[in-house]
């Protein structure tokens, strides 16, 4: 069935020391016009709430006053069009001594592709959005704070340029050069030939590229729409091995209910390749030396790029074998069955509070570093658009399911299990089995489409208000509804008329009326 999706390409790239310069001022352009755009919506709410507080201070009720003051958050258009009015020119600004005159905010924006700034008012714009949004409860999954300016140096180095598809200026000039307007033709580590066949047949069309930069290497994701020809329902093959279950964990990486060959030999243990702790000793050398620098030296800023090359070798191989067994999941069976994990739960640090600090602190943070090692979030992320693609699709447990100590075969639940066991061991029906490989059989037989446990049009299992979507089923002790954020005692917060937890919302005029979340 033909459906027009878009998929990325992701290339490294291997640019000339000029190309090099040209991508990171590109990508400083579009740090530092994320932080205009910003900066202007930021001071738009600095006014608003300004003038509610001098209507306060005048006697009109608080209320009263957040619903007759207006002040206009200015868009993409509006802060575009300001920025024409500043930013002055160098080529055209200097004074008979050199100086620049007047100082304006960039004039060397002609260096830089104009979609460098485009795209990041386009950004500025949503993390705007995605704030006001979440404030409101209309944007589903965890709360977004207020928006925050981006630091040179911490923030991360990307840029996106759009182009016209009809005149395309990102295009492809072979199968090992990308063309990228303003910076010139950059050479790729590996070959582009998937992509170009598919743009040779009218199959693709490139949209936009994002150049980014990860440890000592730029990357380029170059978006193409694509008319993609996805299978509506699972092949022979696929359905003769049928549903499978995945348990995953950290002493394996995944444990199937079936393995993934029909060979006897072959085990249905998926081994984890613990990337960080084969790393740990480099990267410890590392961090030794980044210590030892003095802030702002040459040598630290060098120290530092080598604990960060470190860092992205271990993400790389961590991707490489996640693609791989997600692929094999969504190519052989009919249906992936997962569980619905709560990994920021599991992961939470085990500190404490001052007055009452945790226990075994040490431990628990080896155990939080072993599972996010293992990227149980990405791996589920993965399933959901690879069971699409290859005509799977995936099933989801519900969170709150026994299914290390309920028994597959009869169903008896031992709850009493504990952690330290690793065997399971029926007391009904005599069986006994794996801990890991009893769980992903109980995931097989009780995991529910994912389809039917979906928020409406957010592609996750919990709404804006951070309470889970359940479907029916058995549940360990009858757990209640109950919202996934943090629990712990917050800090007191004096009483303030007007905070950032600020709506606006739009009236029949187009302007923008603040109102309290």
């Amino acid at each position: 069935m033909q459906q027009e999706i878009l998929k990325a390409f992701r290339f490294a790239l291997d640019p000339t020391p000029s190309q090099l310069e040209g991508l990171a001022q590109h990508a400083g352009a579009a740090r530092w016009a994320f932080n205009h755009a910003l900066g202007m919506k930021v001071a738009a709410h600095q006014q608003w709430r300004s003038a509610v507080q001098e209507l306060v201070d005048n006697g009109m009720s608080e209320a009263q006053a957040r619903k007759e003051v207006r002040v206009p958050v200015p868009t993409k258009a509006v802060v575009q069009k300001h920025l024409n009015q500043i930013k002055g020119d160098s080529r055209g600004d200097a004074l008979p001594d050199g100086s620049l005159g007047p100082e304006r905010p960039c004039p060397w924006w002609h260096e830089v592709n104009t979609h460098a700034f485009q795209s990041a008012f386009i950004d500025a714009d949503r993390a705007w959005k995605n704030w006001l949004d979440s404030l409101k409860g209309t944007r589903a999954g965890r709360r977004v704070g207020y928006p925050r300016f981006k630091k040179k140096g911490r923030a991360r180095e990307a840029f996106r340029l759009h182009h016209n598809v009809k005149q395309p200026t990102v295009r492809l000039e072979s199968y090992r050069r990308l063309r990228l307007p303003t910076i010139g033709s950059v050479r790729l580590h590996d070959t582009a030939k998937r992509m170009s066949r598919s743009i040779g047949r009218g199959d693709a069309v490139i949209q936009s590229v994002t150049v980014s930069r990860a440890g000592q290497r730029w990357y380029a994701s170059v978006l193409c729409k694509v008319n993609a020809d996805l299978p509506d329902q699972p092949t022979r093959r696929q359905w003769d091995r049928g549903r499978v279950g995945v348990d995953l964990g950290v002493k394996h990486l995944a444990v199937l209910s079936q393995p993934l060959e029909t060979d006897a030999a072959t085990t249905a243990f998926v081994s984890n390749p613990r990337h960080i702790r084969k790393a740990e000793q480099q990267l410890a050398k590392a961090q030794r030396a980044l210590s030892r620098t003095q802030k702002g030296s040459a040598r630290r800023a060098k120290a530092r790029r080598r604990v960060g090359r470190v860092h992205h070798e271990v993400a790389v191989r961590r991707s490489t074998v996640l693609h791989a067994l997600t692929k094999q999941l969504a190519t052989r069976f009919a249906e992936v069955a997962i569980e619905d994990l709560h990994v920021s739960g599991m992961t939470r640090s085990s500190s404490g509070t001052p007055d009452k600090p945790g226990r075994h602190v040490k431990q628990k943070a080896g155990l939080n570093r072993a599972i996010l090692d293992t990227a149980p979030g990405e791996l589920r992320r993965q399933l959901t658009y690879k069971t699409r693609w290859y005509g799977s699709t995936l099933a989801v447990l519900d969170r709150w399911f026994p299914s290390s100590k309920t028994c597959s075969a009869c169903g008896w639940q031992n709850p009493r299990l504990t952690l330290a066991d690793r065997t399971f061991h029926c007391t009904n029906c005599s069986t006994t089995i794996d801990r890991d490989l009893n769980a992903a059989r109980n995931i097989a037989q009780h995991a529910v489409l994912a389809d039917q446990l979906l928020a409406p049009g957010r592609g996750e299992t919990q709404n804006a208000r951070g309470a889970p979507i359940r479907p029916p089923g058995p549940r360990a002790g009858g757990q209640e509804a109950m919202k996934r954020e943090d629990t712990s005692p917050a800090r007191p917060v004096p009483p303030q008329r007007s905070d950032p937890l600020t709506l606006f919302t739009l009236d029949d005029t187009g302007h923008e009326t603040a109102k309290r979340a």
